[in-house]
């Protein structure tokens, strides 16, 4: 085949590819064997296709070709062969044996022996070289990767693993620039040439033959292509034509500037007052264009157009009515930094930062709560669980669904453009509205049962000069609401498919509603017509998105298709075709990707693990940013409106603020203000400002009303947080009331002594009693891990029902669990160091498959699934007593150990990398920061030591500060953690409880006294980051504020443990729950392990003192140094 051919067959996939045509392509690419798609065929590895993956591969290489080629197969059909053992089809194993791999017995007969008696054991990982293999998705995964590299060495795939690169739609291209050629030959050429078919050459007709030219048919944006056209001929002509668009298009109206948007998401408010009788019969009459040069050629076949619509015009020319003047930013505008990490404790849905106050963020969850974070101070200022507020008013099937599922998400949230109101849409029926009090106080407003299955999403918008709410749903239709009476106003119908996505928007005094569907299919509705105005298919055909940029004038889409294809456009509103296709988006995403917009510049994307940023005016990325790792697949994005924060979640159940220099200056300044607000008890009437760009937000309640609305401070834009003087951030002094004093007066810490006041569930074990070392939460939070003294672990599930969720509860009692074989996971013991005196270890893999533990002997790797040890490794002397994961590499362990050095060790490759050496004593705590790149260390010598992970120098050493009266340096057990932000270390000795920095530089320690004089025998944050748990000796638990150390409540012996114990009995070890903040599990010294919840009475472990909302209080920490920790 000649060069040429070779390049006509590369054109031709290119077209098909983007027409969708996606078995057709790679049936093209098997037979030519010219271009292997490695994406396809990775799907089809994943998938389990091994029919197709053959079929596909023989198009490019025979079992005997090579080496390479024989692996490549054979690894296949092994793996084929596995996964039919692995489900018990041994007749299927069997048919695969014979048919499929008795080729490779001639070359290695006795590895076909072996493979053959898998078929006589119970469960192939008997085999010791297969002990490894977890579950089906992993292995194939793992084959995958060994798949690539014999793919890419083997000769016969070089120079086809790669497209080449050349101009997206350039069969079109060619195409037109031949039609222009012929229309330049034409003895009578028309201007304007009806071309109907490319089967034939073109030629026009005489003039007096001539008809005229098809009105247009674009009834909102301005005109769109016939059906079936490829981009205008003008695009590639020789002679560029203009083309008008017309004078009714929105686009057209838009030359004059616009009123900045508050947020692309949502029309920024009432239009003028006269709406222009001449749009509107345009909009319900349109108009053909004049002076339309370009010619185009159409198709019988109207089902093409929307793919015209898909592809797109060429970028060599644009039809936009409005130009776009160039921005002078630089990407040190952008958000990059990281500056805050919130726990949310769920799955974090969607965000949206407050339209003034700058640092104000809402968030709603995958369990249907809402809060709202001031990121400054790292404070939550509400939080609000799903209720319905009145079930009465609520239809049957809101009702039913209710009751036959009771779990509801959070699907958007978001302000209203003057942040007063705030709307949250559900995934069943109802959408609710709150009212927001500038204190920070969230009232209910309205609630509306809005459609039939779950409402996808909600917006604000402003016609006719009235605040309304736009929700669409799964029953396929737009509905417009009241924003103050919650009346329907409007009802469009017309789409296909449940609605994903709506975007209200005005243009001079036009006001519509973009939406889109899960069909692909996107329209636009006028609010004085029923019908859609256009109907366009969306790149990707799935869920899309679409959004303005601030100041309304261009247009954007982000979607994903159900391959994973994802697909960032710039729409020419005009032309009704995309104008801009960004690229950037390399594999096949694993959620729907999410976008924002920023300063009418800047667009991000959260994709493979990483937050994308483009120029508007680039197709390229601009640049990556990974935020320091730990973000969601496709993590959600949320800009402020001055660009300078950016809200990303993480794929813990967390959020990362990050920020540019303008947000790290105004981070910095509302430290200081906090700082100078919580350093001192002698102006107990200051107030402390946490928001410097908006009201006053950490007033007590009991103060709110004395506020007046236009006493309170107005917002500040961040373009001149520079020149404002710190004076002006503090000449607010809202009255106190002698209500409050009376409070601080008279607050006592609670004491918790009955079991009435908890929620207290002792876990079911029949066996024998031995105290409880260790003890942690899975991941999920669905079971609890116990490593009891005598080395064997317990692992208690609780079971998911139709009505139970499946985490673990203090309400559900769950199940000891235990494989079939009733194997016990149990480690390795030392004949000279007994287990009940060794120093325990276990640390859990973040997926929860695996649990690395040690009680005295060899380090064991067990399977969480089966109980089997996988390997063992680091034989003493000198035993492990601690163990901790790289935050970046499972692969890589930092073990302590009992001679006091700390070993980093490669389990891949068995080997120790390298050995730290810094403390006097064993080493009993291991604290990874990513974003700190730093290792602590600490030790049973009360030393702390920072080591940095990339060469592993130290970096700093430090001993614990000794309380008064107790003779120094201490020694004893020292336990460290880092808090959610990454930077702050919870230090925990038997003497104190201390918080240092990332300095080692100790900012507040609490020593044990009064009514909790015991030595402290464990400690632990909340997975919020907002509350420290400790366990005592005697038995007692405390709870304590994170920031203050000061104590919010005791819980007394008698409370949990039941009264048949023995007094001796006290905890030796506590865990936090990893999504539900007051939750605790807590491993006794006889043995017992009770998961302890506050009552539902109060759903909170006490309450802070007064002095956290007035500053007022002296801090109840024992040590006197000033804080440098931000309060929350």
């Amino acid at each position: 085949m000649s060069s040429l051919s070779r390049e006509l067959v590369f054109l031709i996939l290119q077209f098909l590819d983007e027409e969708k045509f996606k078995e057709t392509v790679h049936k093209l690419e098997q037979e030519s064997g010219f271009f292997f798609n490695m994406r396809h065929f990775e799907d089809q590895v994943q998938a389990g296709e091994w029919d197709e993956v053959e079929r596909y591969l023989c198009g490019f290489t025979k079992v005997e070709d090579n080496r390479y080629s024989m692996k490549i197969f054979f690894e296949i059909r092994k793996q084929k062969y596995l996964e039919a053992l692995d489900r018990q089809d041994r007749a299927k194993a069997v048919e695969i044996l014979v048919k499929d791999l008795k080729v490779f017995a001639s070359f290695n007969e006795e590895l076909f022996k072996e493979i053959t008696q898998l078929l006589t054991l119970d469960n192939f990982r008997q085999n010791e070289q297969l002990s490894k293999y977890g579950d089906t998705k992993s292995a194939r995964n793992i084959m995958l990767m060994e798949l690539k590299k014999l793919i890419e060495a083997n000769p016969l795939f070089r120079d086809k693993l790669t497209f080449p690169p050349f101009k997206s739609s350039r069969l079109r291209t060619l195409i037109n620039q031949s039609l222009n050629w012929q229309h330049q030959l034409c003895k009578n050429p028309r201007p304007n040439p009806d071309i109907k078919t490319l089967f034939t050459d073109h030629t026009c007709s005489p003039a007096n033959g001539a008809r005229p030219p098809p009105p247009g048919n674009s009834p909102l944006v301005g005109p769109v292509p016939k059906a079936g056209v490829f981009p205008p001929l003008g695009g590639h002509s020789p002679f560029q034509p203009v083309v008008s668009p017309s004078p009714g298009a929105i686009a057209g109206w838009m030359a004059a500037t616009n009123p900045s948007l508050p947020h692309p998401a949502v029309a920024a408010g009432p239009p003028s007052l006269m709406q222009p009788s001449t749009a509107a019969a345009f909009l319900k009459h349109p108009r053909a264009p004049t002076g339309v040069t370009g010619m185009d050629y159409q198709s019988a076949d109207s089902e093409h157009l929307m793919k015209r619509i898909r592809t797109g015009q060429s970028e060599e020319v644009s039809f936009s009515g409005v130009s776009h003047t160039p921005n002078a930013y630089s990407q040190d505008d952008l958000p990059k930094t990281v500056v805050r990490t919130l726990s949310q404790g769920s799955n974090v849905m969607s965000m949206d930062f407050h339209p003034q106050q700058q640092t104000i963020l809402l968030v709603g969850t995958n369990v249907g709560d809402i809060s709202l974070w001031e990121v400054g101070s790292r404070e939550r200022l509400a939080h609000k669980p799903f209720k319905v507020w009145d079930i009465s008013s609520c239809t049957m099937g809101l009702q039913t669904a209710l009751l036959k599922d009771a779990a509801i998400s959070v699907n958007r949230c978001v302000w209203a453009p003057d942040g007063l109101l705030l709307g949250v849409a559900f995934s069943k029926h109802i959408v609710q509205i709150y009212a927001y009090n500038p204190t920070g106080e969230l009232r209910h407003h309205l609630e509306i049962d809005a459609h039939i299955g779950g409402v996808n999403d909600i917006a604000f918008a402003h016609p006719n000069k009235q605040l309304c709410i736009v929700t669409c749903g799964d029953d396929k239709t737009i509905k417009v609401w009241d924003a103050q009476a919650g009346r329907r106003q409007y009802t469009f119908e017309g789409h296909e498919a449940p609605v994903y996505s709506v975007c209200p928007h005005y243009k001079e005094n036009i006001q519509f509603i973009f939406s889109t569907a899960i069909d692909g299919k996107i329209k636009a509705w006028l609010y004085d017509c029923v019908g859609s105005r256009v109907d366009y298919d969306a790149p990707g055909h799935w869920c899309t998105t679409m959004a303005y940029s601030a100041d309304g004038t261009r247009l954007f889409s982000c979607g994903t298709s159900k391959e994973g294809d994802s697909h960032l456009v710039e729409w020419n509103e005009s032309e009704g075709s995309i104008k801009r296709n960004y690229s950037g988006f390399r594999k096949r995403s694993l959620g729907v990707v999410q976008f924002d917009t920023t300063r009418n510049r800047f667009l991000a994307a959260g994709d493979e693990f990483q937050i994308k940023f483009w120029d508007m005016d680039n197709t390229n990325v601009l640049t990556v940013v990974e935020a320091d790792g730990g973000l969601a697949a496709s993590p959600r994005l949320r800009f402020n409106k001055e660009g300078s924060l950016l809200a990303a979640t993480l794929i813990d159940n967390g959020i990362k603020i990050l920020a540019n220099n303008d947000g790290l200056r105004l981070i910095r300044m509302l430290e200081s203000r906090i700082a100078d607000g919580s350093r001192g008890p002698s102006e107990p009437s200051k107030p402390l400002i946490v928001n410097a760009l908006g009201p006053v937000s950490t007033v007590s309640t009991s103060v709110a009303p004395t506020l007046e609305r236009d006493r309170i401070p107005p917002a500040v834009s961040i373009s001149n947080l520079a020149s404002m003087e710190n004076s002006r951030l503090v000449d607010v002094k809202p009255r106190v009331s002698d209500d409050v004093d009376n409070k601080i007066k008279v607050w006592k810490m609670p004491d918790i002594v009955d079991q009435s006041q908890l929620k207290a569930l002792r876990l079911p074990d029949p066996m024998t009693a031995s105290k409880i070392v260790r003890l942690l939460f899975t991941n999920s939070g669905l079971a609890l891990l116990a490593l009891a003294s005598n080395a064997v672990h317990k692992l208690w599930k609780w079971q998911r029902t139709d009505r139970i969720s499946g985490k673990s509860s203090a309400y559900v009692v769950p199940q000891l669990w235990q494989p079939p074989s009733g194997t016990l996971m149990t480690n390795d013991v030392s004949d000279t160091n007994p287990s009940e005196e060794a120093t325990a270890c276990i640390a859990l893999s973040k997926n929860d498959s695996y649990v690395m533990s040690a009680s005295g002997g060899k380090v064991s790797l067990f399977n969480m699934m089966t109980f089997k040890v996988m390997t063992t490794f680091t034989s003493p002397p000198p035993a492990a007593t601690f163990l901790a994961f790289h935050p970046q590499d499972n692969n890589i362990i930092a073990i302590g150990m009992e001679d006091s050095t700390i070993q980093i060790y490669n389990v891949r490759v068995d080997e120790v990398k390298t050995i730290l050496k810094g403390h006097q004593k064993r080493i009993t705590g291991l604290a990874f920061s990513q974003s700190l790149n730093t290792l602590v260390s600490s030790g049973a010598d009360a030393q702390l030591c920072a080591w940095s992970i990339d060469g592993w120098e130290k970096k700093k050493a430090r001993f614990i500060q000794a309380p008064h009266g107790r003779s120094s340096p201490l020694i004893g057990d020292t336990k460290v953690q880092f808090h959610n932000d990454q930077i702050h270390l919870l230090v925990v000795h038997e003497s104190q409880i201390s918080v240092y920095d990332s300095n080692l530089e100790c900012l507040r320690s609490w020593y044990p006294k009064d009514s909790l004089p015991a030595p402290i025998t464990s400690a632990i944050y909340s997975c919020d980051g907002l509350l420290v748990y400790a366990g005592f000796s005697d038995g007692a638990v405390a709870v304590f504020d994170a920031d203050s150390l000061r104590l919010r409540c005791r819980i007394a012996p008698s409370a949990y443990i039941p009264s048949s114990s023995t007094s001796s009995v006290y905890p030796l070890v506590i865990a936090a729950h990893p999504s539900e903040p007051n939750q605790i599990a807590v491993g006794m010294s006889d043995g017992v392990v009770h998961v302890v919840e506050p009552s539902d009475a109060e759903p909170k472990w006490g309450g802070p003192p007064p002095a956290q909302e007035n500053g007022s209080l002296p801090s109840n920490s024992s040590n006197h140094q000033p804080s440098d920790l931000p309060a929350r």
